[in-house]
């Protein structure tokens, strides 16, 4: 049986004029590598289309191209020859290609002091587009933290200085005393309240910074600036340990979100930057937001 040509409706002309900023493919589900570990990752890919006669763009040239990235470590280097692929397989049609690769990147992280560890997931998205004026990178990254609140620990204080008083008032002060009373239920009246907190960052990599993707450093200097970074596995002596590390790092979302924004400026590989903190409050029924950005927009 002859077979007859398989017609192509899309290369008709369209039926209506226009250009638009951006078609393609979104949720494409691709298999990567973030800081040598496989990520279940997920693809937005597309490009613009500039003939305005155009029906359409070729969407499984954009999906082909994509094996590049296949269970293979994202670098920036990487991703902007899979968009140079896009852009070389629609001549004509486009001129800005576009990826997005979203995921969990899972890093193992140690306790505290015992020699436990344990895996923490680190959602993030990379954000890439290339054009006439070349290639540029945003990644998005959600790194949780732990936050005790200043005015709550200063409350605390305050009342156990005062069941201090009281229970002290006519009585000889010893040491051994002080201590029986330190380790009472009177000694812990009152404690500050703490909750799980988000950093959400939103990072401008330098244009010539095509190498590995610097995740796990920003990972790490984040978690050094804030102190209290969540922990997975742990022994008494590493609850502890996060016990003093709040008690060390009190701070409101501004005293983060300001942590935060010191600690990216100083970071070679970034352009510009927005940071949002969100402190899920244990107080309130609202969480406590800040936000900061540089040399963004």
């Amino acid at each position: 049986m002859n077979r007859l040509p398989l017609e192509d409706i899309a290369a008709a002309p369209a039926s209506r004029l226009g250009t638009l900023s951006w078609v393609g493919m979104e949720q494409i589900a691709l298999p990567l590598q973030v800081a040598g570990q496989g990520v279940t990752g997920y693809a937005s890919a597309g490009v613009s289309l500039d003939d305005p006669t155009a029906r359409g763009i070729h969407m499984s040239r954009l999906y082909l191209a994509l094996a590049e990235l296949e269970e293979r470590e994202i670098s920036l280097a990487r991703v902007a020859s899979v968009l140079g692929a896009f852009l070389d397989s629609h001549t004509a049609l486009s001129s800005t290609a576009f990826i997005d690769l979203s995921g969990e990147a899972m890093l193992k992280r140690p306790a505290l002091i015992s020699p436990l560890a344990g895996w923490k997931r680190y959602p993030f998205t990379l954000r890439c587009r290339r054009d006439a004026q070349g290639f540029s990178a945003i990644l998005d990254l959600t790194v949780g933290y732990s936050s005790t609140c200043p005015c709550s620990a200063a409350l605390s204080r305050q009342l156990i200085q005062q069941a201090f008083d009281e229970d002290f008032t006519d009585m000889p002060v010893s040491r051994e005393a002080v201590r029986s009373w330190l380790v009472s239920e009177q000694g812990i009246l009152a404690t500050p309240h703490s909750q799980r907190s988000q950093a959400h960052l939103s990072v401008r990599l330098k244009e010539d910074a095509h190498d590995e993707l610097p995740l796990l450093q920003l990972v790490n200097v984040v978690e050094r600036a804030l102190g209290t970074a969540l922990q997975t596995a742990v022994k008494r002596i590493d609850e502890q340990a996060f016990a003093l590390a709040n008690g060390q790092n009190l701070m409101f979302c501004e005293d983060a979100a300001r942590r935060l924004h010191h600690t990216l400026r100083e970071q070679t590989g970034v352009s510009g930057f927005q940071v949002r903190v969100v402190h899920a409050e244990s107080l309130h029924a609202h969480d406590a937001v800040a936000r900061s950005e540089w040399n963004w927009g």
